[in-house]
């Protein structure tokens, strides 16, 4: 009776959708960024003892790493046939131990040990020395697992690997799988719908009445440069969420916790796109650059550790939106009153509570959310808080009707006062939808597609324009 040869499976890439390397450095950055760090830099060289070092950092599950489905079917069905299903990978051996129990896979694992890297040849030295030349089928996903492959009776190539022609040529029996990444689920990673929110920027320009080209040029530019910084800090939120987001219902779907853009092209792209927004803001000026670079660093703040402060991670929220309104009166060097921060930060405040309020109301269960330091109790203390922040706002705009330049800019006082109906009504609405679940997970988002939200804030538009006098400035009378 013939014995049936054991079908090993490479981890990184092949049984899994992503590499456990990536997963626990950006894990360690979560939880410990200077520990991880100083690994990395003392240990870039030395592979496997870097590996080890990251898992004593970060431990993850490896029972939410995304899986490639066809290769999981592939050893389901092994196995079922009563085939030995081996794990061979270039990772920490006490993560390759654990996903083969997650799995029910074989006991018997080969994986880097903190001293051996085994990759490319060591991975074929120690297989063949473990089931002999061509003992064993090997299924692989890049160039360096060709020297494997060679010593395999039967190569299973994931994805498009040019090296695999190779074998084909030279009579090895060659069988291609699915895999890979497309460019589409990487632009979803950037969250283009999200670039939205850097209209933000064009409040500057109306609120200091400058309608001209000259102003609003610039501060195009600026929402270009803004959208790339955002976009880089949501790659780099993703990647320190992962575990956080593959328990979430909704966003164990992103590109990078369900392993459709591996995690090395997302730090590419952050790269690059941090460079796209530094490059433009710095094109543009100096000031503007500085606010961009404010906006990056405390985005990553955020992301590192802000938002799992309860209180002040809404209170960071509704910094990163006026930093936006800052940014527009840096981009179209226009001068930007201090009432109008000091109104539009509590209306951010209320805003950062609505996202909270959502989250917590569309939540499955009464445990904190991942990631984050509320849970369901804290709902009223946010509704509470959210009723403050419409109140300030609205006070400083009252207040700010008697000032000096409320004044001159807007003579007909009165109208003022009634644009404080629809932009309470707006407000009040707001807190309102995310109370009872009904909104986008980001309320700057959902106010840019809400028709009866957008219809009461053009109201209040255009009665402060009338009250402005630009109505009659604009089309006489």
């Amino acid at each position: 009776m013939t014995e049936v040869k054991p079908l090993v499976l490479d981890v990184d890439g092949t049984f899994l959708r992503t590499d456990m390397l990536f997963e626990t450095f950006w894990a360690g950055l979560g939880r410990d960024p200077v520990a991880t760090l100083r690994a990395a830099v003392l240990y870039f060289r030395d592979p496997a003892r870097l590996k080890s070092e990251l898992v004593a950092i970060a431990p993850i599950r490896t029972d939410l790493l995304p899986v490639n489905p066809e290769i999981a079917d592939l050893a389901l069905q092994s196995r079922m046939a009563g085939r030995e299903v081996v794990l061979a990978s270039a990772s920490d051996r006490r993560l390759v131990e654990q996903l083969a129990a997650d799995y029910g896979l074989s006991d018997e694992v080969f994986a880097s040990d903190g001293k051996i890297n085994l990759k490319g040849k060591k991975k074929a030295e120690t297989l063949v020395a473990a089931y002999g030349a061509g003992g064993f089928d090997y299924a692989g996903d890049s160039a360096v697992d060709l020297s494997v492959w060679e010593q395999s009776e039967n190569a299973l190539v994931v994805g498009r690997i040019a090296s695999a022609r190779e074998l084909t040529a030279r009579g090895h029996n060659v069988v291609e799988m699915p895999g890979g990444w497309s460019w589409r689920a990487l632009f979803k990673a950037l969250r283009p719908h999200q670039w939205v929110k850097n209209v933000l920027l064009v409040l500057a320009m109306i609120a200091s009445h400058r309608f001209d080209l000259e102003t609003l040029v610039p501060i195009l530019w600026g929402i270009v440069a803004f959208s790339a910084a955002a976009s880089s800090i949501y790659i780099v939120n993703d990647l320190l969420d992962l575990e956080a987001d593959r328990l979430h219902p909704t966003k164990c779907r992103r590109p990078f916790a369900s392993g459709d853009v591996p995690i090395v092209v997302g730090m590419a792209t952050f790269v690059l796109l941090a460079l796209l927004a530094l490059g433009v803001a710095a094109a543009l000026n100096w000031a503007f650059f500085g606010v961009v670079v404010l906006y990056m660093i405390t985005s990553l703040a955020y992301s590192l550790k802000l938002k799992r402060m309860r209180w002040v991670d809404v209170a960071t929220l509704a910094a990163l939106y006026t930093i936006r309104v800052v940014a527009g009166a840096a981009a179209g060097e226009v001068d930007v009153s201090v009432y109008m921060l000091i109104f539009i930060f509590p209306i951010f405040i209320t805003l950062g509570c609505v996202k909270r309020l959502t989250e917590l109301t569309l939540a499955t269960n009464d445990d904190p959310l991942p990631g984050r330091g509320y849970g369901r109790k804290d709902r009223s203390d946010l509704l509470n808080v959210a009723g403050l922040g419409i109140f300030g706002a609205l006070l400083i705009f009252f207040l700010y009707s008697f000032s000096e330049q409320g004044q001159e800019l807007y003579p007909t006082t009165w109208l003022l006062w009634v644009a404080m109906i629809p932009m309470a009504i707006w407000l009040i609405r707001m807190v309102l939808l995310g109370w009872l679940g009904k909104q986008d997970y980001d309320p700057i988002v959902f106010a840019m597609r809400d028709k009866f939200g957008i219809g009461l804030l053009m109201i209040t538009l255009s009665l402060m324009f009338w009250a402005a006098g630009l109505w009659s400035q604009w089309f006489g009378g």
